[in-house]
């Protein structure tokens, strides 16, 4: 099963060869990531901070026209405005979790700086479209918001490759690109105080037009400071310089009729490839020591894991018709599901559960401000439970926090709505990156692309039904949440149990099969004879 929207047809820089960190100055890379930082912040998941700008929407008026004409109070809303405000983040998470797979391919065969001038046009047009939204003769703002959504991806997805610019600290270059994603989500937040601040003066108009910088900041950065292919990993590097077919370049070479010079480029193209492990040493350190250490340290954690391999070695297809992947694909899209449900209704559903609308903005207000920093504050946390525990122990995390935050989202309490707000900041990114995690271990890196690729496109798909959702909270059980979040909640665990029992058992049984392939080695090299000189029979 694949998915590849550009065809076959691989343009001439996709044939170039990999780009090592040791022909970029330290200087020019610290600066590509330290940028790629700041647009992350700036670009990456603002989106995400919906719940934070639902509140300027509001006080703007925006979908009034669809409310009943005897509703005036600008803080009342009305079911069809609900609706549609909340159907534009829906489409905008949809959007976000589907375009993984065209970035991904993208990436990959054009390189960053085009994925990165793709991202800063789709957050220009989104901008746009949100700008002016209330002149424009059609709905302005779901496609505005889609736009930024589209956008997103395409910026924080072509950062990652700025791990291999420094190799020893690719781990936590990567954290501070997480970190700014998830940070970004603040972006409305810090908007929506400045809107407060000036009396509502500073209008989305005029916030949406001065945001403009930050798409164009970033299509400047791409076409003169960000690299136009991707960093490659020391391993690919030392791949490619111990391939003495890359000495040759038929499609080159035969252009040449001077075969003196053709001789003299290849033995220069040799030389250059047996140069390039010498070249890396330095961005590594002490290359033994260091590589010895990496080696215990993942070694260790496939030990931990439990599952590690499982899939390993096997197609997509089959790895797609496994119940490793049926289990894990139910469970994300579910979890996917409870969590952008809880992001675009939080305010009302507290309205309902604590009857009381000053409490629910407040907690809405706590909410807008813990999303980002709980993303912050986890990634630590995140590193040292997925490097230290077994797969089937973070699963049951996962589920019982899920099931913490389903029971506290039905209780009409204060402290409840305050401790789920604290867990569900922490548990979201917990969740995607044990996701990716767990599709990393069990089905491998050949096929990560498409099968985690393809999870995460299902459950963004299967997103929608948060509309319906929505729809039954107001329409059937007027406006009460405890229905909806008990069916999911119920729905939730029964998945979850299931998974985490099927993971749990096949620990188990590759653990036992592990330890008798150990004793088994371990019996044939008793019983083998030896010859005096130590030769072994």
């Amino acid at each position: 099963m694949s998915f590849n929207p550009v065809g076959t047809w691989v343009p001439p820089a996709a044939k170039k060869e990999p780009v090592g960190a040791f022909e970029v100055s330290k200087t020019r890379r610290l600066v590509q990531v330290a940028t790629a930082v700041v647009y992350c912040l700036f670009a990456a998941g603002i989106v995400f901070g919906y719940a934070a700008l639902k509140p300027v929407l509001l006080a703007e008026r925006v979908y009034r026209e669809y409310c009943p004409k005897v509703r005036t109070s600008a803080a009342e809303t009305c079911y069809e405005q609900e609706i549609r405000l909340n159907l534009m983040f829906t489409t905008a998470a949809v959007a976000t979790n589907v375009c993984a797979l065209p970035v991904g391919t993208v990436l990959d065969r054009y390189g960053p700086r085009v994925c990165g001038v793709i991202g800063s046009i789709l957050l220009t047009i989104g901008t746009l479209f949100f700008a002016f939204a209330a002149q424009l003769p059609i709905d302005g703002y779901i496609p505005g918001y889609f736009f930024l959504a589209l956008g997103g991806p395409f910026v924080f997805i072509s950062s990652f490759q700025l791990s291999n610019t420094f190799p020893r600290h690719s781990g936590l270059i990567l954290a501070l690109l997480t970190g700014a994603f998830d940070s970004s989500s603040a972006i409305f937040l810090f908007y929506r105080l400045i809107y407060n601040a000036s009396n509502r003066t500073f209008t989305p108009q005029k916030f949406f037009l001065v945001y403009l910088i930050v798409p164009i900041s970033i299509c400047i950065a791409q076409l003169t400071l960000m690299p136009l292919r991707s960093y490659k990993t020391v391993g690919e590097l030392v791949t490619h310089a111990e391939d003495p077919a890359n000495d040759i370049r038929p499609h080159i070479d035969s252009r040449i009729s001077d075969e003196s010079r053709v001789a003299r480029i290849r033995e220069e193209r040799r030389q250059h490839r047996e140069s390039v492990v010498s070249e890396i040493t330095p961005l590594l350190g002490r290359k033994g020591e260091e590589g010895d250490r990496q080696t215990a340290q993942e070694q260790r954690k496939k030990n931990i894991s439990g599952v590690w391999g499982a899939l390993h070695g096997r197609s997509a297809v089959q790895q797609i018709r496994s119940p490793w992947f049926i289990l894990i694909t139910l469970f994300t899209v579910i979890q996917m599901t409870r969590i952008n449900y809880f992001v675009a209704t939080i305010r009302t559903q507290y309205e309902h559960l604590l009857s009381s609308h000053e409490q629910a903005v407040h907690v809405n207000n706590v909410f807008d401000v813990a999303l980002p920093l709980g993303g912050v504050i986890a990634i630590p946390l995140i590193g040292l439970v997925l490097d230290n525990t077994s797969t089937p122990f973070v699963l049951a995390l996962l589920v019982s926090v899920a099931t913490a935050i389903g029971l506290l989202g039905v209780l009409p309490y204060l402290w409840a709505a305050y401790a789920n707000v604290a867990l569900f900041v922490l548990y979201r990114p917990l969740y995607y990156t044990a996701v990716s995690d767990y599709a990393a271990k069990v089905f491998g890196f050949h096929t990560f692309g498409k099968v985690y690729g393809l999870i995460i496109c299902l459950a963004g798909v299967l997103n929608f039904v948060q509309s319906a959702l929505d729809a039954a909270t107001h329409r059937v059980f007027d406006g009460d949440p405890v229905p909806i979040n008990t069916v999911l909640l119920a729905v939730a665990l029964v998945v979850g149990a299931a998974l985490v029992g099927f993971v749990g058992w096949k620990s188990r049984v590759m653990g036992r099969e592990r330890l008798e392939d150990e004793a088994e080695g371990a019996s044939e090299e008793r019983v083998m004879p030896e010859q005096p000189n130590g030769d072994v029979f």
